[in-house]
């Protein structure tokens, strides 16, 4: 008997045991990378990058003819999108796919295009947004100031703005610094503006540069792309004026970055241009190595200021984004499919086809940790 209420007690410990070490598991498990993409005309696609396959796929309304830039919430668990032909935004709950933030520009009296800049807060509270209105006339449209509007995530199917800012025109990009002190707009310079004010608190020049012997640098950048290294990283394209202009050695592709933590803003030549790069990210081990991507991936240390590699890409991808540990590039942007490649070697290591083929156009691509 004696016997028997030993056994039977080392097997109700080593249940209990097992299941505190059950726990233990559930407790410390790792979240894995997703990315997030789009398609045309309406789906905003969420991608298991391990697993190489898209996760979810969620319809949002009205958001042909093309979901535009993507912004997800610090945790993860919101996509806000630009949606309705760049007139609306839209908060999609990757749980559930429902639609639970809405906020329309336009009314009848303004027309109102949120032209790609979008950014959230880092904690979570607002979303920012770069906005080109104009007033509907009876023959005429009367362009209005550029401004950012400011939304309250929490405010539902009918936000309104909190407050609206003015801002320079041709601007592209918005990104919040890391404390959220500080808004940054890239366009004719990099802006560093405040967010409650709207004041200029400074101009990181690019148009304006006072380089010597060097043209003004040519600067297109619309993909939102920064999350991993805290690091907003992008071409720029210049030619020397002392130099022969049909000698190809005059011209310079280099790398505008810009550090969300720190503020410091560098601008670093790479190679002479024989290629072009639609985007870059920077890793999230060393933001000194930068990769680019259009029609060629290629890698580069902006510290040494050289290339370190290059490969040819399978067709022309306009995005492009990397894990959270540096160790894999995603490109996409474009057609049906994400390139996966190592970082070190650039080698391709993996694809993920989209929903039926659809095009990504020029979509954002995001990753996230779930």
């Amino acid at each position: 008997m004696n016997g028997a209420r030993r056994i039977m007690k080392t097997s109700l410990v080593a249940a209990a045991t097992a299941l505190v070490a059950l726990g233990a598991g559930a407790g410390t498990a790792h979240a894995k990378d997703y990315i997030l993409t789009s398609v045309k005309p309406d789906t905003l696609v969420l991608v298991d990058a391990a697993a190489r396959k898209v996760d979810k796929a969620y319809k949002v309304p009205d958001a042909e003819p093309g979901v535009l830039t993507i912004t997800p919430s610090p945790d993860g668990k919101t996509a806000y999108v630009l949606i309705n032909r760049w007139e609306s935004i839209s908060g999609i709950d990757l749980d559930s796919g429902k639609q639970v933030f809405r906020a329309d520009f336009s009314s009848g009296e303004e027309r109102v295009k949120g032209m790609f800049g979008m950014d959230i807060s880092p904690d979570g509270s607002e979303i920012a947004v770069y906005q080109s209105p104009v007033a509907l006339g009876l023959g005429e449209y009367e362009v209005k100031p550029t401004r950012i509007a400011f939304y309250d995530t929490s405010a539902g199917m009918d936000a309104k703005p909190v407050r609206t800012i003015p801002v320079p025109r041709q601007i592209t990009l918005i990104m919040y610094s890391a404390d959220g002190s500080k808004l940054y707009g890239l366009g004719r310079a990099v802006y560093v503006i405040d967010p409650k004010t709207g004041d200029i608190l400074d101009e990181h020049k690019t148009q304006g540069w006072d380089r010597e012997n060097f043209a003004p640098p040519d600067i297109l950048d619309v993909w939102s792309q920064w999350e991993q290294a805290g690091v907003m990283v992008t071409p720029y394209y210049t030619a020397r004026t002392d130099m022969d202009p049909m000698d190809p050695e005059a011209y310079v592709t280099g790398i505008l970055s810009l550090d969300l933590k720190t503020g410091a803003f560098d601008l670093s030549d790479v190679e002479n241009t024989d290629i072009f790069y639609f985007s870059s990210v920077a890793s999230p081990t060393d933001p000194d190595i930068v990769f680019g991507a259009y029609s060629q991936l290629s890698k580069f240390d902006t510290s040494a200021g050289k290339a370190l590699g290059r490969v040819d890409l399978d067709h022309s991808y306009y995005a492009i984004n990397i894990s959270s540990d540096g160790k894999e590039v995603y490109v996409g942007g474009t057609l049906g499919d994400i390139s996966v490649h190592d970082a070190e070697t650039l080698e391709k290591i993996g694809s993920i086809e989209m929903p039926d083929g659809a095009s990504q156009g020029i979509s954002s691509v995001r990753i996230i940790e779930r």
